[in-house]
């Protein structure tokens, strides 16, 4: 057990020592980047699947008629 407490209070030394940490500015930029990128993936995604979902409706009603 004391391993472990050993990896645990040497990884929290190693991030406030040796970690470079992003100024709060640029955290909250980076953070609005991601939000409209996943925001914008999603919509892309929803297309796609709407696109085929219409697609192969029209395709098995041609088949049926």
């Amino acid at each position: 057990m004391s391993k472990v407490g050993t990896y645990i209070s040497e990884a929290f030394e190693e991030l406030k020592l040796n970690v470079t940490w992003p100024e709060w500015a640029e955290v909250q930029r980076l953070t609005m980047v991601v939000a409209i990128f996943a925001v914008l993936f999603a919509l892309a995604t929803w297309g796609v699947d709407e696109f085929f979902a219409k697609t192969l409706s029209m395709f098995f009603n041609w088949l049926k008629a």
